[in-house]
């Protein structure tokens, strides 16, 4: 199931259009308490895409995964009925969610063909590099798994990758900013266009928050992803 938010009235000309994977360490979360992120996204021109994803302790990676990439399939295919642009499309998450956007940013097994549809990945507070796993959700949804460091995006992470906008709060203590920042390092010395930006006294739920409209004011959080979709080509 997914839910679909776009401008009204509807623009001239299709936009891009942002596919938005919400977090909550692989096993909690749903669409419908995201509905801020699309009204926000929205009304600065651009369609977006809520999907939901199956959840640990039903399923286990790669299983969410998987459901991304459905997602992802389904919006290339539809994106034009809500004046989208098919081809123009923003993978966005946060926490685990931004774990899900990126494995199918740089993992080309996820959707193969599909992915040249990827103009642009955005990354808010994401965890890309925590092998091995030493935290129960981690295990919860990854131990097992044989090859562990296959489940890394940054193991994927380099040269054809799409341009990239990494997003952390200096004070995350939830997801290490190092996660990003090794990944930016990764995607830059592959040749990808990388923009990493830190918020000052931000932790990891307020990164998110920023994005409604009663909390802009404590980061530019709104304008920053409104700038870096408008660029997409």
């Amino acid at each position: 199931m997914l839910d679909v938010y776009a401008p009204r009235p509807q623009p001239i000309g299709r936009r891009p259009v942002v596919v938005f994977f919400y977090g909550g360490s692989w096993n909690s979360g749903s669409r419908s308490g995201y509905a801020f992120v699309g009204r926000a996204l929205a009304a600065k021109g651009f369609v977006v895409v809520i999907p939901d994803y199956r959840l640990v302790p039903t399923v286990r990676y790669p299983s969410f995964v998987e459901d991304g990439a459905a997602a992802v399939r389904w919006t290339e295919a539809h994106a034009a009925e809500f004046g989208g642009d098919p081809a123009r499309l923003v993978l966005m998450g946060h926490s685990a969610g931004a774990y899900i956007a990126a494995m199918l940013a740089v993992d080309h097994r996820w959707l193969k063909d599909d992915r040249q549809a990827v103009r642009g990945f955005i990354g808010m507070a994401g965890p890309y590099d925590f092998a091995p796993f030493d935290v129960d959700a981690s295990r919860a949804a990854f131990g097992g798994w044989p090859r562990p460091r296959d489940t890394q995006p940054i193991t994927w992470a380099g040269t054809g990758d799409p341009p990239a906008l990494l997003l952390v709060g200096a004070d995350d203590t939830i997801v290490r900013p190092r996660n990003s920042e090794a990944l930016g390092a990764r995607l830059r010395a592959g040749g990808v266009s990388v923009d990493l930006r830190f918020y000052p006294k931000m932790g990891h739920v307020g990164l998110l928050l920023a994005l409604a409209r009663p909390f802009r004011s404590r980061a530019p959080v709104l304008e920053d992803v409104t700038s870096f979709v408008r660029k997409v080509k």
